[in-house]
Order: structure tokens, then sequence, then C-alpha cells
């Protein structure tokens, strides 16, 4: 999400960077290119307007244009002004309630209802402990209620037993009852949607509000919608008086618009974000973070919380250990490329790093090292026998011929897989030589090959 956004403020930003001075004129033209961007990331038009107003009225000042950077001042403008628009501070699901906690999921049929439902309760089962039951609402749709049902036995959640022909405000209450009679800590009701917004939806919603009185109605939007999904909102708000946005497909091609828009129009904060298929692929929404990344800074905060979560704390001590004994095999290789998939990917930590432009990317593109070519390489080091992966020295060219033909890629690709190899190895060497001391006062550039840079 937000990449197109990203890449237009990108161009903007550093041409603004590279002025030395800044007059009025200058600020005007940066603005009007930040409108176009905004409005072609599908950002609704009245918040375009105000946020481009609002930035203008500090940007102008003199103590801006007569600083020494005026450039960067006018970026930090625009950051804070994103933020704000974005929603300031995180917003966390309220589970400060007498239990059970009931919370309500609410959109559009498509949305991606029902498996944010499961992510959510799969989330709040591991991390936070708490006992869930979810319980689907949709009985109009074929089939909705057995894939709640399939979703809570992948997540390890229990869902409410399927009573054939009972209604969804009965189902409802039956739900309530259950929690409260089992000791449940949250109540999840995943209702029904339609293609559209119509009134017998809204009813049918509004009196399974009125009948469970939900601390949380989450209203469940997809993030491709753009426009539309302004609209959608508005409607909700209006008639049920939701207390939170989730995003689902942000992973996709969105332009990002959605999350700009929603926020400012509903002035209800965005919670949640579903960035991909899996039941664990869901992520806290930081107004600050997302900022940061639309405008390249990266978001450094979210990295190293995400491998908190990732990393196994034995097999990093393993590596530690092996490190200071200079001992590295294609195991270990294999182990961080997994460790690195388990994290989003490739194209994903890229994002989160600070500083990696446009052209940037596009270099790792052009030499493709992407998320692709994680998999091949994993595809050829499971290729290997485990003998081979202990001692690479015994890969030679009638092996890496088979190995090439088990993981269907070529002897090349296999050669710059072991050249990779060789140079990781060549730095945990160094790492023993150089020993804690040394490598504290040289940092990564005692660490690099002569002349810089890795085998591609």
């Amino acid at each position: 999400m937000f990449e197109s956004l990203q890449e237009r403020l990108g161009d903007v930003f550093d041409k603004l960077r590279r002025r030395g001075a800044l007059s009025e004129e200058d600020v005007s033209a940066a603005l009007r290119e930040v409108r176009i961007a905004l409005l072609e990331a599908d950002v609704a038009l009245p918040v375009v307007k105000d946020f481009v107003e609002g930035v203008r009225e500090k940007a102008i000042g003199q103590e801006v244009l007569r600083s020494v950077t005026p450039g960067q001042m006018v970026i930090k403008i625009v950051n804070d002004h994103l933020v704000e628009t974005l929603g300031s501070e995180h917003s966390a699901l309220n589970l400060t309630t007498t239990p059970p906690t009931v919370i309500m999921m609410v959109g559009l049929q498509g949305s991606g209802k029902t498996t944010s439902c499961a992510k959510i309760a799969m989330r709040l089962t591991g991390k936070e402990k708490q006992k869930v039951l979810m319980a689907s609402l949709d009985v109009r749709r074929p089939a909705a209620q057995e894939q709640l049902r399939v979703l809570g036995e992948q997540a390890l959640v229990k869902t409410l037993n399927i009573v054939p022909g009972e209604q969804p405000v009965a189902i409802a209450k039956r739900a309530l009852q259950s929690g409260a009679l089992e000791g449940y800590d949250v109540v999840m009701l995943d209702t029904a949607g339609r293609l559209a917004i119509d009134e017998e939806l809204m009813a049918e919603v509004a009196a399974v509000r009125d009948a469970t009185k939900p601390h949380e109605t989450l209203l469940v939007a997809d993030a491709m919608t753009g426009q539309d999904a302004v609209n959608v909102a508005s409607a909700f708000q209006e008639k049920l008086g939701i207390t939170g946005i989730m995003l689902t497909r942000v992973d996709g091609d969105a332009r990002g618009g959605a999350a700009l828009s929603m926020r400012a129009v509903t002035g209800c904060p965005i919670k949640l974000l579903g960035s991909g298929e899996k039941l664990d692929a869901l992520e806290d929404f930081h107004p600050d973070r997302i900022a940061s990344r639309i405008l390249g800074m990266g978001d450094v905060v979210s990295l190293v919380e995400k491998a908190a979560e990732t990393i196994d704390q034995e097999d990093a001590e393993k590596l530690a250990k092996k490190m200071q004994k200079g001992k590295f095999d294609l195991d270990d290789l294999a182990s961080q490329l997994k460790q690195m998939q388990k994290m989003g990917g490739l194209s994903s930590l890229m994002n989160m790093l600070p500083g990696m432009n446009k052209a940037q990317m596009a270099k790792m593109q052009n030499a493709k090292l992407d998320d692709s070519l994680v998999k091949r390489q994993l595809a050829m080091l499971s290729s290997m026998t485990p003998k081979e992966r202990a001692k690479p020295e015994l890969i030679k060219a009638s092996r890496k011929v088979r190995i090439a033909g088990g993981s269907g890629t070529t002897v090349q690709e296999i050669n710059k897989l072991l050249k990779q190899y060789q140079e990781a190895n060549r730095m945990m060497k160094k790492v023993k030589k150089m020993g804690k001391k040394g490598l504290m006062r040289q940092g990564m550039s005692g660490l690099m090959p002569p002349g810089g840079g890795f085998p591609q």
C-alpha cells in the first residue's frame, strides 16, 4: 500500500532537498504536486483540500523559508500533517471491559470480514492470552458459517455451534450467553455483508448491535476500493456508529487513499491492517510509522518489532556462537533466508529501511534481488544433501548439475549462491579475527570486501 504515493512524494521532496533556499512560489509548486499525488492515490477531494491548505499555512511561514534547511522543514511539516490526518497515535482494541468483551465485525461482502475475524481472534488468544469465542451471523452467504468454523480450527479458536435456520439476532444472543456461562474473555460476531449498502443490511446489523451492545464495532474495508471506501465508511458510521476501522489487502496494489480518507471523513481510528492471506498477517496501525513509510523515511521500529516476534531466540544464539568461532555453513544460510520470509520477505523489509528511495529499489529489481530470488535459493538449498550443506566445498560440477535439475534452476544460479555463501563465510571469519572490540571500532566497513558490495 502507498507505493504510488510514496514514489510521487519522493520525487517532489527530492527536488525540495536539492534547493538551497525556497521561495513562496517553490513551496506552492511543490504543494501542487503533492495535491496531484494525493488525488492519484484515490484520496477524497475534500480531504486533499484540507491537507494541502493545512500544510500551506505552516510551510509559507517566515521561519520555514528562512531556516537553514527549508526543504527539510517543509518535509517535516508534511510528515506531521500526514500523521495528524492518519490519526496522530495508535488506537488499540478496547478490551478493558467486564468480560465477555463483544467485538462486532461489519462491512460489505468480499471485504474480508470472516478472515479478519479469525486473524484478530488468533492474535487475541496468542499475544493477549484471551479466551475467545467466534460466532458467524451470516445466514445468507452459502457456507459462511462453515468458513468461520474451518478458520477457527486453523487458528485454534472456538466457534459457536451452528444451528440450521437460526436468525442473526438469536445467534448473537446465544453467543453472548455461551460467552458469559463458559468464561470467555471476548466474543466476536461476524455479521453478514452485501455487495452494496442497503436498508435491509443496515437494519439487520443495527438489530444485532441493539441486542448485544458491542464494545467495539469494527468496519472491515478493502484498501483497494479507493474512493468507494469513503462512502461505505460514512454510511456505516451514520447508521451504526463504528468505533474503528480495519483495512484489508494492504499488501495488494492499493494506492492508499482509503486509509487517508476514511480516517479524515469518519473521525474513527484505523486500528488494524490485514497484510496478507495468512492468519498471522495482521499489523497494528501506527500513524507515525505509516507516515514515515509514505515519505520514504523507513519504519525501523516496526522492523525491530517484527524481528522480535519472528526470530527464534535459540536459533539466534546458536548462530551467534558459530559466528564467534568463524563458522557458517549452508544450513545457516538457509535458516537466515527462511527468517527473512517469516518477516514478510525482502520487499517488505526494504520498505521499512530508511533512505530506500525509488532509484535504490529499482537497482534491486534490476539485479533481480526480490522475494522470488529467496524462494529459488531455498529450492537450491533444499536440493542439496545434508552433507553438501555442511561441507559446501564438496559441491563440484556433477553435483551442481544434479542440484540445478532438482531445484528447477541453472548451474549459473548455483554458482551465484555458492559465491554469496563464500562472501558470508568470509565475513564470519573476519568477525572472529576482529573480535568484539575490533568490530565495535571498525563497524560494518571492516567487514566489506575490497571495492565494497557483494556479488549479485
